[in-house]
């Protein structure tokens, strides 16, 4: 199913669901995006619940179906019903929103992670706890936006690593620099829209909370495949 087909499917299934729980919906959108799962492969995200500003602090929410992620499955699974896993991806995206209107805390967390990966995004301060506090998606693993964090608890900096991505292992080269660390990782087979960023960190400590915590250390690797 092409692009402008899938849209007119998702906007008829969208005028299927009840007007009640479509409260606080800002938009129901398609974007072109292949979303893969950071951890299984094979497996990708095929819609995506987006907090937003409303007006007087209500909670709204963006709904988006990637037709990307869909038309990678299609291509994997010969008996993929197209209609049937828009409507159950559009269903779940809106009990996420129920959801975040439940728990406006959650929701003010996720705002503000999104605000800190911006300022990293722009080079300025940000905070280095910030990923913890977006999107849950594997043990360890977090995503904020179009960006997936590898969190990495150490004793003390490796000189390598290795990570995992899609199923497939990576060799990682630590910069000699002081923690924690944002790397931005290059070189991953079938990587997301946005960055892949492995958070090399210290476990953190009470004491720390008597100090000024350690500005964080941006910096670009490639990875090597562990096969290789």
């Amino acid at each position: 199913m092409d692009y402008p087909e899938f849209e007119r499917l998702v906007r008829r299934l969208a005028r299927e669901i009840p007007a009640e729980y479509l409260s606080g919906i800002a938009a129901i959108e398609v974007s072109p995006k292949t979303m893969p799962h950071p951890v299984r492969a094979d497996v990708y995200t095929l819609g995506e619940c987006v907090p937003v500003h409303g007006e007087l602090d209500e909670v709204m929410s963006r709904v988006v179906l990637y037709h990307g992620s869909f038309r990678a499955l299609a291509g994997q699974r010969p008996d993929f019903g197209w209609r049937d896993e828009a409507w159950d991806t559009l269903t779940h995206e809106l009990r996420h929103h129920l959801e975040w209107r439940a728990n406006a805390a959650a929701l003010e967390a996720y705002d503000w992670a999104a605000e800190q990966n911006f300022a990293r995004h722009d080079g300025q301060p940000f905070d280095p706890l910030f990923h913890l506090s977006g999107e849950r998606v594997d043990r360890d693993v977090y995503r904020v936006d179009d960006d997936v964090f590898l969190d990495r608890v150490v004793r003390r900096r490796p000189a390598r690593t290795e990570v995992r991505w899609r199923g497939e292992a990576y060799h990682v080269a630590v910069p000699d620099r002081v923690l924690p660390l944002f790397l931005t990782l290059a070189g991953l087979r079938e990587p997301p829209p946005g960055e892949v960023v492995l958070v090399v960190r210290r476990k953190g400590r009470v004491w720390d909370l008597l100090r000024r915590p350690t500005e964080p250390t941006i910096a670009q690797v490639t990875v090597r495949p562990l096969a290789d």
